[in-house]
């Protein structure tokens, strides 16, 4: 399929299997992750890959009652690591941490995956679930895995916005 097409294919998922990801699916996100492009291309980024009963339970301190999916990953980026802009000391990495995160949310839909792209939690309470250190912050969470039988697109999903409203 052509890359709108996939584009155009990928919904938010809020119904999952049970069915566990195969790892190798799990690796072939995760490469297009690493295949994202960075500023400066200091690649900040670092993933944490929750695919166990442990890591589940840890996400369920911090999404209680939303964590449904049998995979996540949660993408950060290292604060020491960034691209800074000159002009005004604009750090990079949350703008490499949704590149990266949109590259692994196109590589699950075209693996016939799932995903789910969350970003209202607490960073103070994800960091502390995963142990992670000052230097690390987090910032998206995809959620991944076989959508429901019964799963279906949100109502408004498929509505966009007229290229005249979008373009300055």
């Amino acid at each position: 399929m052509d890359f709108l097409e996939l584009a155009r294919r990928r919904w938010s998922v809020t119904d999952y299997q049970r069915r566990a990801v195969e790892r190798d699916k799990l690796d072939k996100i995760l490469a297009a992750g690493l295949a994202a492009p960075t500023a400066g291309n200091l690649q900040p980024q670092r993933i944490v890959t929750i695919d166990s009963e442990e890591g589940r339970q840890h996400l369920e301190q911090v999404l209680p009652g939303k964590c449904r999916a049998p995979a996540a990953l949660l993408v950060c980026y290292d604060k020491r690591e960034c691209w800074t802009r000159p002009a005004d000391g604009k750090a990079s990495g949350e703008l490499d941490a949704a590149i990266v995160t949109t590259h692994m949310m196109l590589a699950a839909t075209d693996l016939g995956l799932g995903s789910l792209w969350i970003m209202n939690w607490d960073p103070r309470k994800m960091k502390a679930a995963f142990a992670l250190p000052e230097e690390i912050e987090p910032t998206a969470l995809l959620l991944v895995g076989y959508a429901a039988p019964d799963a279906r697109p949100r109502p408004g999903h498929l509505t966009r916005k007229a290229k005249e409203d979008i373009l300055l």
